[in-house]
């Protein structure tokens, strides 16, 4: 039986990520970034696929783990028969190579420890070979070597499967064990290993708290949102300044089904999401790094712009199938890659150009040649926007006419009127303006369903979608608009167990939409947009309720995945998922004090 998603903690270096159980395991890790192939993979398979666990010797979950205030730094205590240990996991921030370091601290009586090591490369599959050298043992296969060493003696078991350590701890007792990653032609044992615990536990914690100092909300919920926007950090690629939707692949939205994606990469869509969301917390550096990321890993021609790229703002992410790995909990195929990269989605071009006005808003400086972009991406759109799409849902089925897209053709027209003026530059303001309102116009005479007062999906659909819950955020109308207010309502219909799905399901069978078998969980993050929306209706203590319950499905370390299966009572899809929590944190600036005013670019519009 798999570990619950929730079972999982993060640990973080801002390159990579691991995920640590409850029993002590560290169940994936990719090395030496987010989207290299895993070396520890029992995630997605079993033991059999790798995986690193210190405990004591026979023991199950711990009794309590809990990360330090403000620091990502995870403690897990074990409470046994003869004593109580704790092991403390915290991954340094990269000052060179990706680093774990686990400190096992005696804390009564003693307790019989063990750390059993057992790599297997290439998305757990290749056994490496073992060797001792120098009081290390070092794994190796290929272009990786893995070194690990302790405050005592490792062994090889057999020589090939594993690094077996065993050991007692005392109370008072520390002893370290430390893993870092090094490309194998290198021959000697890399500098981590001969710093002292002690001194990059003091660094990490130092790093963590000197970054949650520069925090700018105060409201009820602090803890919440400081844990998730030091997930957020955590999934940041620091060299580059990207951010992974997640640090895992595969992870499914139906138990048992085919609704398993790679979110080891950046997607689009959550620019502007990300850029609101750093910049009202005081995180100006991270959202100018993001910033960077996007303008350059968009340069180019505006028909070749991606929904999603690499960390490092590359294009190809070939999507490939690992049939050597079962999946979590028999859900296959496990995913490699993403294929959406192909996909043609209009709404990436609003949320780009969004984040450009955003940014210029704020005073980010947006280089010359930003600007020659915004010009090129409206000219492809005035050419293509009537076409039908793949949406923000990125639906594996037919294209459709989805409004949401239609919605955000109109937020790119908006927000280059927007930069133009405030540029100096309206040479083409007269084609955009035309542009805007012929959008504006369709999307509320098409998009609008009469019989249940609501926008919907697609033209021609009655099926609802939680996107037209951002209409009001975006600008698209203003949140007193009766039809807004009738969105809203009707929004119920897509409500379980108290939260909200992105859309319809299907009972069986392949959806017609998306275009996949099997249904799928409650989205939080369409959850939290509806406590938004609650709130900009005046709707505010239904709101509250909203986001409380939303809170209580965070586990015990504060972390969300993409989705909540009410039935199961348990989350589902990829974790942590960065859109979930940057949502958490945008609802709790709505919900704070100063009100729902503060939603995401209010540009209210009549029409």
């Amino acid at each position: 039986m798999s570990a619950l998603i929730e079972d999982y903690a993060l640990i973080s270096d801002l390159e990579t990520a691991a995920m640590v159980g409850r029993d002590g395991s560290v169940d994936w890790l990719c090395l030496p970034r987010f989207d290299s192939p895993a070396c520890l993979a029992a995630l997605l398979g079993t033991p059999d696929n790798g995986f690193w666990r210190v405990a004591p010797v026979g023991s199950g979950p711990c009794t309590h783990r809990s990360y330090r205030p403000d620091a990502l730094v995870l403690d897990s205590r074990w409470e046994t028969a003869t004593g109580t240990v704790r092991v403390t996991d915290f991954m340094p921030p990269r000052g060179g190579l990706p680093c774990l370091v686990r400190v096992v601290e005696g804390l009564s009586g003693a307790v019989s420890m063990r750390s059993e090591l057992q790599l297997r490369f290439h998305q757990g599959r290749v056994v490496p070979w073992i060797r001792a050298v120098d009081q290390c043992a070092v794994a190796v296969a290929g272009p990786d070597a893995v070194w690990l060493g302790a405050d005592g003696i490792v062994r090889a078991l057999d020589g090939v499967e594993a690094t077996v350590y065993d050991f007692t701890v005392p109370a008072g007792r520390r002893l370290a064990l430390t893993l870092v990653w090094s490309p194998s032609h290198l021959p000697e044992p890399p500098t981590p290993l001969s710093i002292p615990a002690e001194t990059l536990l003091k660094e990490t914690a130092d790093f963590w708290r000197s970054w949650t100092a520069q925090c700018h909300y105060e409201g009820p919920w602090r803890d919440a949102v400081m844990r998730s926007l030091i997930t957020l950090k955590a999934l940041t690629y620091a060299p580059t300044g990207g951010i992974v939707a997640a640090p895992t692949t595969s992870l499914p939205g139906c138990i048992g089904g085919e609704r398993n994606w790679d979110y080891r990469h950046c997607w689009l869509r959550d620019s502007t999401f990300a850029l609101t969301c750093l910049l009202r917390s005081g995180y100006r550096e991270e959202a100018t790094a993001w910033l960077d990321w996007l303008v350059r890993a968009i340069a180019g021609a505006p028909a070749d712009l991606q929904t999603v790229y690499g960390v490092g703002g590359q294009r190809l992410l070939p999507e490939t199938e690992a049939s050597w790995l079962p999946g979590y909990e028999g859900s296959r195929p496990v995913r490699f890659g993403n294929s959406a990269a192909n996909q043609f989605q209009l709404d990436v071009y609003g949320e780009v150009l969004d984040a450009f006005c955003l940014s210029l808003r704020a005073g980010i400086p947006m280089p010359a040649h930003v600007w020659n972009l915004v010009e090129a991406m409206m000219g492809y759109l005035q050419r293509h926007w009537r076409e039908p799409d793949q949406g923000l849902w990125q639906v594996r089925g037919p294209r459709r006419q989805f409004v949401h897209s239609k919605v955000m053709v109109w937020v790119a027209a908006d927000r280059a009127l927007r930069m133009g003026e405030l540029l100096g530059r309206n040479g083409s303001s007269g084609e955009w303006r035309a542009m805007r309102d012929e959008v504006h116009r369709q999307v509320c005479r098409q998009g609008w369903d009469a019989g249940r007062r609501s926008f919907v999906q697609s033209y021609g659909s009655p099926a609802l979608d939680a996107s037209a819950l951002l209409m009001p955020r975006l600008g698209f109308l203003p949140a007193s608009d009766e039809r807004v207010r009738g969105t809203v309502r009707a929004m119920r219909r897509l409500h379980h167990g108290g939260f909200v799905r992105r859309y319809a399901p299907v009972a069986d069978g392949v959806h017609a939409v998306d275009g996949v078998h099997g249904s799928e969980g409650t989205f939080v993050s369409c959850s939290l947009w509806y406590a938004d929306a609650l709130a900009a209706t005046g709707q505010v203590a239904e709101a509250r309720d909203v986001f409380e319950r939303v809170l209580a499905v965070r586990n015990d370390v504060g972390l969300l995945s993409e989705q909540w299966d009410p039935d199961a009572g348990r989350q589902l899809g990829n974790a942590p998922k960065a859109f979930s929590h940057i949502a958490l944190v945008e609802t709790a600036f709505a919900l704070s004090p100063s009100g729902p005013g503060a939603v995401r670019n209010p540009r209210s519009r009549a029409g």
